[in-house]
């Protein structure tokens, strides 16, 4: 189901819970916000529709995946870069991100595997797994 979106800051400054085989519907909503969102999203995190837990979806060359309790294990080549996010209102903000990352998460059957991502991809993990955090750009 669609959901609204979530443009609480002191919401979206919480830190997400781990996401458990409970939390399936909750992917299912993100993928279906972000689909309805495509012309200007990218990723989504759960606490964006107002769920406290850590699921995200990304773009991935073009098909939403979704990841579950990701955790960035590594990471390399920092570089400076300004982003937005539709949860947040205004301009772009600068942030720190890296162009290769090696994340640890659970797949829809939430066994843990462990991928890495570069470019732009890894970028928008990165801004996903803040969100995770509590971390607002």
């Amino acid at each position: 189901m669609v959901k609204d979106l979530v443009h609480d800051p002191i919401f979206l400054a919480q830190k997400s819970a781990l996401a458990d085989e409970s939390d399936v519907s909750t992917a299912q909503d993100l993928l279906d916000t972000i689909t309805a969102h495509k012309d200007a999203c990218v990723g989504m995190a759960a606490n964006m529709i107002g769920v406290l837990k850590r699921i995200i979806v990304f773009d991935n060359g073009g098909t939403f995946e979704v990841m579950y309790n990701p955790e960035i294990v590594k990471r390399s080549g920092e570089y400076r870069t300004e982003e937005g996010c539709l949860s947040l209102l205004g301009e772009p903000r600068p942030v720190k991100r890296y162009r290769s990352i090696k994340v640890k998460f659970q797949n829809s059957e939430f066994q843990e595997r462990f991928k890495t991502f570069t470019g732009f991809t890894a970028q928008i993990i990165q801004h996903e797994i803040d969100h995770c955090n509590g971390i607002l750009i």
